[in-house]
């Protein structure tokens, strides 16, 4: 019996390698890393997506009509957060301030636990939660892909960060079904404290990923050769001037703004259509976490069997192009059948196209710059950039509805965006592959 259940375990084993060998070209010592690290992306997106339809649906509460000051309100938090996480990066040794920042997100969910339970359909409640959630969650996901670009060199990134994007979409998957199933039986509050569980579960596994980093680092000449056991000194806008001196940094910051512009656009037309064909919170919640599920369904699919082929066939620069030429399609189809269902496939489709394709894409971009820019640069792009250009794209859609546009101009809109963003793209992926080449130069011609 010992014999055959060491078999077996034996063969499980052996399983399990080949399939993640099929998904991914990973190497032996690469196994425990990208393993981990999809299981942590897994299981932080289970919990972001449970707490993702409440944000939505938050907004409903407080007022679609007002969504440009919730926005706005967005933009004003982050900006005042960025600086703060600079500090705290510069006084707290990155060992620690990783794990913190997801113990500081854990005690958050509590907090609204205890709001939700005693102040139910408060919209001050309800617009407190939204600016929180769309202030942190960037952050969150920021500091899990900083890790990634700190611990994978740029050819590892390339076979890589597609199979680990997969972990977001697959994890992903399972918090709408978790919505849909639980929201009526325990309601917000119920919802709150699965999500903080799944949070847990998450911080175990960043102390593991630090260690495994750390391991990498000694073993294998193809990973990152940085170091976590230390601050980074520096002041608290280090971050805002890291990007204004390197060309890329603005390239990566441009491309940034537009996505975000395409996305707030169909946002708001997807708040205001979902709002008028549904009237309770609950079916609300369930309509914004059916189109997750549809979104993170298609995106697992796409990062686990089609983004790594394209990124390493025909390079990263593709895979930065790809997602502007779908939402132009997108907007277009939005024009010509402005219905519920069409604005939901394109919301769908665009996100889709920001989780599966540009985000895995435009990570690998940061292995290649200093440790400093990863954690203070990129924090600045991925968190205030991403709300200026939430808030300012809000504003705009404010104004051509009060100048009588509509829909047509803010789909409009989004086809001028979607084209600039693709010239953006463009640029982008051509000053990687140069300051990729210039690196392998430096370093004598050995791989980067």
């Amino acid at each position: 019996m010992p014999a055959n259940l060491l078999s077996k375990t034996m063969t499980g084993k052996s399983l399990a390698t080949r399939l993640l060998e099929i998904a991914a070209p990973v190497r032996r010592a690469e196994r425990l890393a990208v393993s981990l690290a999809f299981l942590c992306n897994l299981v932080l997106f289970a919990s972001y997506y449970i707490l993702r339809p409440l944000r939505d649906t938050m907004a409903t509460v407080f007022g679609v009509d007002q969504l440009q000051n919730l926005f706005t309100g967005t933009f004003a938090f982050t900006l005042l957060c960025s600086p703060l996480f600079s500090a705290a990066a510069a006084r707290i040794r990155l060992t620690r301030f990783l794990p913190g920042i997801f113990w500081f997100w854990l005690a958050n969910i509590l907090l609204f636990y205890a709001l939700f339970l005693w102040l139910p359909h408060n919209r001050w409640v309800a617009a407190a939660y939204f600016w929180w959630f769309s202030v942190v969650n960037l952050f969150l996901i920021s500091v899990f892909w900083t890790l990634m670009a700190d611990i994978f060199s740029a050819p590892q990134a390339t076979r890589l960060f597609p199979f680990i994007a997969a972990g977001a979409s697959t994890g992903a998957i399972a918090g709408p079904v978790i919505t849909d199933l639980f929201v009526r039986a325990v309601g917000v509050g119920g919802l709150l404290l699965i999500a903080a569980c799944g949070f847990g579960i998450v911080i175990l596994l960043i102390y593991r990923l630090i260690r495994e980093k750390e391991r990498l680092r000694l073993a294998s000449e193809d990973a990152q050769p940085t170091s976590l056991d230390h601050k980074l000194p520096g002041n608290p806008f280090a971050g805002f001037a890291l990007i204004m001196r390197s060309p890329m940094l603005i390239s990566q910051a441009a491309f940034m703004l537009l996505l975000t512009w395409v996305a707030t656009i169909i946002y708001f037309l997807q708040a205001d259509l979902v709002t008028k064909a549904y009237a309770s919170v609950e079916g609300r919640t369930i309509a914004f976490a059916n189109v997750d599920l549809t979104v993170n369904i298609c995106s697992a699919l796409i990062a686990i069997f089609g983004l790594g082929r394209l990124v390493t066939r025909f390079g990263v620069t593709w895979g930065l192009i790809l997602s502007p030429i779908l939402m132009m399609g997108a907007c277009i189809g939005v024009l010509v059948s402005p219905g519920l269902l069409m604005v939901q496939s394109a919301r769908a489709l665009q996100r889709i196209a920001q989780y599966a394709i540009a985000r895995p894409s435009r990570e690998i971009l940061f292995t290649i710059v200093d440790q400093d820019s990863k954690y203070k640069a990129k924090n600045v792009i991925d968190t205030v950039v991403y709300r200026f250009g939430d808030v300012t794209s809000a504003w705009m859609q404010t104004g051509l509805r009060l100048a009588g546009f509509g829909l047509a101009g803010a789909v409009g809109l989004g086809v001028a965006v979607s084209a600039l963003w693709g010239l953006v793209a463009l640029l982008l992926g051509r000053q990687y592959e140069a300051q990729r080449g210039t690196a392998r130069l430096d370093q004598g011609g050995g791989a980067f």
